[in-house]
């Protein structure tokens, strides 16, 4: 079967050739961004518990700091190294508009690539129909050159067709249940870069109050 449907590719034209080529383009950058998010979101997930259980113990800022930096992925970790290593945050106002920032550019990296699956999802089945279109054109001049519709004459050129279109849906199907869950996870990691946010202005703010005493 998997023979027959490689050569029934093989023998297409070159428009449902590229249609097919365009479809693989997708599926495979597609389950590489998937491939990439769960390693992404995983390790983002495991380093904001380290950092978050790190802070709680309410350890010095040196070592929190240092303990940031090498949590590469983690929103909340990159959050406090970037508005630690800030040198013009000054004032609650200043924190807060740091804070806002650079959670700012930490929602876009949670989402980043997630556009391409969702992009995905919605087009391919259509680029998919495409193909499905002009093979079923090229079935009904075979019947037209042939004199004849019997299932010899329609059959392949159907089935050329139709292979576009279950290409199509396996390449949107996969992208669109990926940007979903990859979504709900990096809206859950928002909420709690909101919560722990919070936690950060009033840390950053008592480490203005030490400077000054000192």
């Amino acid at each position: 079967m998997e023979q027959t449907v490689i050569n029934l590719i093989l023998q297409a034209g070159y428009v449902v050739k590229g249609v097919m080529l365009t479809l693989l383009v997708f599926s495979v950058v597609s389950w590489g961004i998937i491939i990439y998010k769960w390693r992404f979101f995983a390790k983002g997930k495991r380093e904001s518990n380290d950092f978050v259980r790190y802070f709680r113990a309410g350890k010095e800022p040196g070592g929190l700091h240092k303990l940031a930096r090498a949590c590469t992925v983690s929103p909340l970790a990159n959050i406090y190294t970037a508005v630690y290593e800030d040198k013009d945050v000054s004032g609650t106002d200043g924190i807060r508009r740091a804070l806002n920032r650079y959670g700012a550019l930490e929602t876009a990296n949670l989402e980043k690539y997630l556009n391409f699956l969702a992009t995905t999802g919605s087009t391919t089945p259509f680029i998919g129909l495409f193909g499905t279109v002009w093979g079923i054109m090229n079935a009904f001049k075979g019947i037209g050159a042939a004199g004849s519709a019997s299932l010899a004459v329609v059959a392949p050129g159907i089935a050329e067709a139709l292979i576009t279109t279950a290409a199509g849906l396996a390449t949107a199907i996969p992208a669109v249940i990926g940007y979903n869950y990859y979504l709900s996870m990096a809206k859950r990691m928002m909420v709690e870069m909101e919560d722990f946010s919070e936690d950060l202005q009033a840390f950053f703010e008592g480490l203005i109050i030490e400077s000054r005493k000192k």
